[in-house]
């Protein structure tokens, strides 16, 4: 199956998961993440106003003010008031704003918690201006391979991840450019950080302790995701 559900968006009725994800990113990650590439190729596009959808607490944000790129972040979760700059609560897939008002947008690790990404794509589509240029990314279903035993429904197919999403993205755009990667990205240095990590990844605090007393550390782990380009 090409396919599979939507995963469970818990960012207010678990915030915690969310802040040890970040956290979890921030100390153990060898390369960090992908805002600040996405960030950087608006800014050298000199793309001057950019949306973020379901931009969380404003990461793409604020490393777009840093590089003087005014931005507007949305999402439906309450910890969009903690964004920088323009910030509003509102749906992916319909998005408060007239057809071809940006220049630019992404959509960031989220589309994966939708049923049909399909449907928020059009809508960024629809508020691109045209030749605008969106950037969309996600994880593969088979992401940090080394904890395959612990993690929910690891290998499973997501609504969009890095196997189905570059043809999903192309279904509306019509092209895209994808980079991937497949490497050991992250280094826990001991059980403490293993669970903090695991607890990012979607465990319950005393399920990510004791998952993570089941691996030797430290622990190397391979992230495994993609990023497409596209324009209107």
């Amino acid at each position: 199956m090409d396919a599979g559900p939507a995963l469970v968006a818990d960012y207010d009725s678990d915030p915690g998961r969310f802040a040890a994800n970040q956290e979890a990113t921030s100390r153990y990650s060898l390369v960090g993440d992908v805002h600040p590439f996405v960030a950087a190729r608006f800014a050298e596009e000199h793309c001057q106003l950019v949306l973020d959808v379901r931009g969380g607490n404003g990461t793409l944000g604020r490393l777009l003010l840093a590089r003087g790129s005014p931005n507007v972040t949305i999402d439906r979760a309450r910890h969009v008031r903690d964004a920088l700059g323009p910030a509003v609560r509102a749906d992916a897939v319909q998005l408060p704003f007239p057809g071809c008002t940006f220049p630019a947008a992404a959509a960031l690790f989220m589309l994966y918690h939708l049923e049909d990404p399909a449907t928020a794509l059009k809508e960024i589509r629809r508020v691109l201006r045209p030749g605008g240029l969106v950037a969309v990314c996600a994880p593969s279903r088979f992401n940090d391979p080394e904890l395959a035993d612990v993690l929910p429904r690891w290998g499973e197919p997501r609504s969009f991840d890095a196997e189905n999403g570059p043809r999903i993205v192309t279904r509306v755009f019509g092209d895209a450019e994808v980079e991937t990667w497949d490497a050991p990205m992250v280094s826990v240095p001991d059980q403490a950080a293993l669970a903090l990590f695991l607890r990012g990844r979607f465990l319950p605090e005393g399920d990510a302790q004791a998952a993570a007393g089941r691996y030797s550390t430290p622990l190397q782990v391979t992230k495994r995701g993609m990023l497409a380009w596209a324009r209107k």
